[in-house]
């Protein structure tokens, strides 16, 4: 496993926390897309389309703080429990699946592990002990920045 990294989720606060947070730890954004970015038929509400789909601050040599708003036009909202998950960066795509395949057992996939839009295989789920997972393998490149 290459690294385990925070995921943040927020409620239309994402780019304030995001940048609250640059300013204590300093760096540049190695990524930061929009929900207006995505393919359709992704359905985000006008007024959503501005927020942060996906963004992530380099934290030290190898970590990450990543995060996501969480548009209510979605389906999504925030509580305490929810807002945090543990995202593993796999190092092959067979980890991925082992990795996967163990900690979902039992628990409730909320995206199972397949390729996505943006060239990652991903999977979202919560385990059987209530804690929140993402896995993702193969970017090779931080994706641009989409202001």
């Amino acid at each position: 496993m290459k690294s385990i990294n925070p995921y943040l989720n927020f409620n239309g606060k994402t780019e304030e926390a995001f940048n609250f947070y640059k300013s204590v730890f300093g760096g540049e954004f190695a990524a930061l897309q929009r929900f207006k970015g995505m393919p359709p038929p992704a359905k985000v509400a006008s007024k959503e389309k501005d927020q942060i789909l996906h963004i992530s601050l380099p934290l030290g040599k190898v970590g990450m703080l990543m995060g996501s708003d969480a548009p209510e036009s979605m389906g999504m909202k925030v509580n305490f429990g929810n807002n945090v998950h543990l995202m593993i960066d796999a190092e092959s795509e067979q980890e991925a699946r082992r990795q996967y395949a163990g900690l979902s057992a039992g628990g409730k996939v909320h995206m199972p592990l397949e390729k996505t839009f943006w060239g990652a295989l991903y999977a979202n789920f919560t385990d059987k002990f209530g804690v929140q997972w993402m896995i993702s393998f193969g970017m090779a490149q931080p994706q641009p920045k989409n202001q």
